[in-house]
C-alpha cells in the first residue's frame, strides 16, 4: 500500500495493489472504467477482465500477473488501472523486444516489467480510469507515479502503458514518461444509411473492387449468419474456437486464449458479443468474434478452416461496416496492423503508448528512438490517408 497523498477534495486516500480483479467491487471499477454508456468500452469492463483471470488466461504460468492499482477514498474508489507484472513481451502489440535485447547485451535484466494494458487486446481506450466527478489529470498522474513506485519495489526494468488515449498520453508525458505512437486502421461512419451510401463515397475503381470482393466471398453457396446474445450457444463457441485456434497456430504459434474464456465471456457479457459466421452447405467454415461498444464495433478474432476467396474481407470488414451502419455506431476498429484494410475504407488512426525505464541510459536511448519514430508514424499516416479509397473531392 502506498503512502497517503492529498487530493483535490482533501479526502484521505490510499493506492492499493490488487492481485485479483474479483477483489475489487465490479460497480466501483465500472464507475471509473465506463461511466458513460454511450462510449462504453467492453474490454475495460470488470466482467471482461474477470473472465480473463477466471479462465486462467492470465495469472500463474502465463507470464501475466495482475497487479491492478486502485485509489481508494472514504467514498469508495476514485480511480483504478489494469496493470500486470510480466515476464515476457508476448500479447502486447507494442513491441519492445529491441529494448529487452539491448539491456540484456549490456548485462541487465529486462524482465519482469509492468504493463498497463488489456491483455491480448490492441484496442485503444482509457488505461487510467478515473471517476467522472474527479479531476482526471490529477489521478492519471497519481496512478502513473504509483506504477513507477511499484516497479521500483518489485525491481522491474520498466513500465509500459499501451493503447491509452491521447489526453492520458499527454498527461503522462508531462510526468516523465516517454511518448510513443503507432497506427491502426479504423472505419468511420459518416452518417451512412446503407452500405451503398458508403460505397458512393469511394472512387469508382475502389467501389467496383469492393463489390467484386463481396461477390467472390459468397460464391459456392456461402451464407453469412450474425449470432448475438443468448442465441450464441456452447456449440457456436466450440466451432468458433476451432477457427481461433487454427489462426493462432498459423500466425503466432500458441493462441493466448483458451476455450473456457469464451464460455465465460458469453455468460458475463452476452449482449456485447457478436459472432459473424460463414456457412457452406449447412456447415460453418469460418467466423469472427466482435465486441459491441457504446459507439464502436470492435473486431477481434477471425479464423476459417476452408479456403474461400475474399471471405476474410467479407466477414471481418464488410459485415462489420454493415452492422455499424445498421446500429448507427460511429466506427469500426478492426484490430492491429493491416495496411490491406485501407482499400476497404479503413483509414490510419494514431495509437498511443507511454514508457518508463529504470535504467537511465536505456531511458535516454528510447527517448531518441521514440522521437524519430513519432515523425515516421505521422508521415506514413499522411501518405496512407492520401492513398485511401475515398473520392478526392471529400
Amino acid at each position: 500500500m502506498f503512502n497517503e497523498r492529498p487530493v483535490p477534495s482533501r479526502l484521505p486516500q490510499t493506492v492499493e495493489v490488487c492481485p485479483r480483479i474479483a477483489d475489487i467491487d465490479a460497480k466501483d471499477w465500472d464507475a471509473c472504467a465506463n461511466p458513460n454508456m454511450a462510449l462504453y468500452n467492453p474490454f475495460l469492463a470488470h466482467a471482461f477482465l474477470k473472465a480473463l483471470e477466471e479462465a486462467e488466461t492470465v495469472g500463474k504460468g502465463t507470464g501475466w500477473f495482475p497487479q491492478h492499482l486502485v485509489v481508494r477514498v472514504d467514498l469508495g474508489i476514485a480511480a483504478c488501472m489494469p496493470l500486470y507484472l510480466k515476464t515476457h513481451s508476448q500479447g502486447e502489440y507494442v513491441f519492445d523486444h529491441a529494448f529487452a535485447n539491448a539491456l540484456h547485451r549490456a548485462g541487465g535484466r529486462y524482465y519482469p516489467k509492468l504493463q498497463g494494458a488489456v491483455p491480448f487486446t490492441p484496442v485503444p481506450g482509457p488505461r487510467f480510469l478515473v471517476r467522472p466527478d474527479l479531476d482526471a489529470g490529477t489521478y492519471r498522474a497519481l496512478l502513473g507515479e504509483a506504477s513507477v513506485t511499484l516497479a521500483e519495489r518489485l525491481e522491474c526494468s520498466s513500465v509500459h502503458v499501451t493503447f491509452l488515449t491521447e489526453p492520458e498520453w499527454q498527461t503522462l508525458g508531462q510526468h516523465g514518461f516517454l511518448q510513443r505512437t503507432d497506427q491502426q486502421f479504423h472505419w468511420m461512419n459518416r452518417g451512412y444509411a446503407t452500405f451503398d451510401d458508403f460505397l458512393a463515397t469511394l472512387a469508382s475503381r475502389k467501389r467496383k473492387a469492393v463489390r467484386k470482393e463481396r461477390e467472390q466471398a459468397l460464391e459456392g453457396g456461402i451464407e453469412i449468419e450474425r449470432i448475438m446474445g443468448d442465441a450464441i450457444t456452447q456449440a457456436h463457441w466450440d466451432t468458433f474456437y476451432e477457427f481461433y485456434i487454427d489462426t493462432g497456430n498459423r500466425k503466432w504459434g500458441r493462441p493466448y486464449l483458451n476455450r473456457e474464456f469464451f464460455s465465460r465471456l458469453g455468460v458475463a457479457m452476452p449482449d456485447r458479443c457478436l459472432l459473424i459466421m460463414a456457412k457452406r452447405h449447412g456447415s460453418y467454415i469460418g467466423g469472427a468474434l466482435n465486441m459491441i461498444g457504446g459507439d464502436c464495433l470492435y473486431g477481434r478474432y477471425w479464423g476459417s478452416t476452408e479456403p474461400q476467396a475474399c471471405l476474410h474481407f467479407e466477414v471481418c470488414y464488410y459485415q462489420a461496416i454493415d452492422f455499424a451502419i445498421e446500429r448507427k455506431l460511429a466506427r469500426v476498429e478492426a484490430g492491429a496492423q493491416g495496411e490491406h484494410k485501407l482499400a476497404r475504407g479503413y483509414l490510419p488512426t494514431t495509437t498511443y503508448s507511454v514508457h518508463w525505464f529504470a535504467e537511465p541510459g536505456l531511458h535516454k536511448a528510447a527517448a531518441g528512438y521514440f522521437a524519430a519514430e513519432r515523425e515516421n508514424v505521422t508521415e506514413l499516416a499522411e501518405v496512407l490517408a492520401d492513398a485511401g479509397p475515398y473520392k478526392k473531392d471529400g
